[in-house]
């Protein structure tokens, strides 16, 4: 929960920063660029779900979560950028926060492992483990090009002006297919298989480059 908590704060800080360095006051003027974990909690999303998820796998899981949404407003975006383009950025930074947060977990165990200040197998190695793995997860789950998720935005971005309509269609059904990713067995392989593929390929690069 408490690694939850966190990641879902780093996410909500990175959509929050990189809308403020575009221009947009809105984060600011909500409290949202902070890293304080409160600011971007969501009483479903950040507490009630992952603890239901908790008590349903005598806690072995708390599931998926989400923070309050950062509002923002393209419109006041820097002109030097169009405001589809400065959506995808705002849209894209929460996933990197927790990409970047992931690999510095990956990296800091590494060096604690080198040092004997943390033996592999100990429930510190394991709960530094669990962060990083969390971290990656989240950043390829939020890619999914399935709104509310940061990559329907960046798929709306991506799209030929020309086919949108046809996404446009397609997307009435996303409420469907996110509660489908997130409820049946098996199809969460989407993203959990490629942010553990991921967090070993880091670790053992990490490992390569300390010498350990």
């Amino acid at each position: 929960m408490i690694v939850l908590v966190l990641s879902v704060a780093v996410h909500e800080f990175g959509h929050a920063i990189v809308a403020t360095w575009l221009g947009d006051d809105t984060p600011t003027r909500q409290g949202r660029v902070t890293l304080n974990p409160v600011a971007h909690a969501d009483p479903i999303g950040t507490l009630i779900l992952p603890l239901v998820f908790l008590i349903s796998t005598h806690g072995a899981s708390s599931g998926f979560g989400w923070g309050k949404p950062v509002q923002s407003q393209p419109r006041n975006f820097t002109r030097k950028l169009r405001m589809a383009t400065g959506s995808a950025l705002v849209a894209i930074a929460g996933p990197m926060m927790n990409l970047l947060l992931g690999t510095i977990v990956v990296i800091v165990t590494a060096i604690l492992l080198k040092q004997g200040v943390v033996r592999y197998g100990s429930d510190a190695h394991t709960g530094l483990y669990f962060a990083a793995l969390m971290n990656y997860t989240l950043f390829f789950f939020n890619l999914l090009p399935i709104p509310p998720l940061d990559g329907g935005w960046i798929l709306q971005w991506a799209t030929p002006y020309e086919h949108r309509r046809t996404v446009d269609k397609i997307m009435v059904y996303a409420p469907f297919m996110f509660l489908a990713v997130i409820m049946i067995p098996g199809v969460s392989k989407i993203f959990f298989i490629p942010a553990h593929f991921t967090m070993e390929h880091v670790s053992s690069a990490v490992t390569a480059v300390l010498g350990t």
